[in-house]
């Protein structure tokens, strides 16, 4: 399957990734989206994205489950780097919301929409997409995603309300698609109620998968992302991999 793209991928945290990318080009990726966490993430994805031009893609961004754990100096610090390099990279992200009860014990509700504004405004300011994350926080995501005046905005990995979903939609978002959609209900069910001009492909690697038979993910297991996605939707592979590139260029502007 050729021309495939992994739009959200942590490739800082992949080993071995010469071969790793070897593999996924060999199978038909013709791009990836490579996401930071924090400033030491985001300056392995620029030095990645370095060594493959044209084919890894860089953002940068700050993980809200990296916020708890900064000082006020680190923060700002963090914030500051995205500021100045965010003009040069492809999007921003990973950002966002996680209200997971793990990740509010070190980081609470307004401490990371203080953060998450502040980064939302520098996208806006310079005309970026947003790879977003939100956990169990979707309703407050998209508030604050509009309130701020995002225009372009991948949802990765969505699991959340149909409702939210029908919303994120009409304001011109997309989701994206991962190797869960082999099993997880929720996502599978979002995967089935996105319109297919708002849908990518992702594979969030190293993230493992699988319920019975567990694997670490990579690059090119977007491909189970497309049988999975194709399956759910009952649209042919071919068509729907030409689609979601599309739709994943004309989000990134590839």
């Amino acid at each position: 399957m050729h021309g495939l793209i992994d739009t959200h991928a942590h490739l800082d945290e992949i080993e071995q990734i010469d071969t790793v990318l070897k593999n996924a080009r060999q199978l038909g990726l013709e791009a990836i989206i490579a996401v930071g966490q924090d400033l030491n993430s985001n300056l392995k994805i620029i030095e990645i994205v370095s060594h493959y031009p044209g084919f890894v893609y860089p953002a940068i961004g700050l993980h809200p489950w990296a916020i708890g754990n900064m000082d006020p100096y680190d923060l700002a610090s963090n914030i500051s780097y995205i500021r100045q390099n965010l003009p040069v990279a492809q999007a921003l992200g990973e950002v966002g919301l996680d209200y997971d009860k793990r990740v509010l014990k070190t980081a609470g509700k307004d401490v990371q929409k203080d953060v998450l504004r502040q980064l939302l405004e520098i996208s806006v300011e310079f005309n970026k997409p947003v790879s977003f994350h939100s956990r169990y926080a979707w309703k407050d995501s998209l508030a604050l995603i509009k309130e701020v005046g995002v225009k372009r905005l991948v949802f990765h990995w969505y699991t959340g309300f149909s409702s939210t979903l029908r919303e994120l939609v009409e304001a011109g978002y997309y989701i994206s698609a991962t190797p869960a959609a082999e099993y997880h209900d929720e996502h599978r069910r979002a995967v089935r109620e996105v319109p297919v001009d708002r849908l990518l492909l992702e594979t969030d690697c190293p993230v493992p998968y699988g319920r019975e038979n567990k694997y670490t993910s990579q690059p090119s297991d977007v491909l189970r992302s497309l049988k999975a996605a194709a399956e759910i939707k009952g649209i042919d592979e071919k068509e729907l991999a030409m689609q979601t590139t599309m739709n994943a260029k004309r989000l990134f502007g590839l």
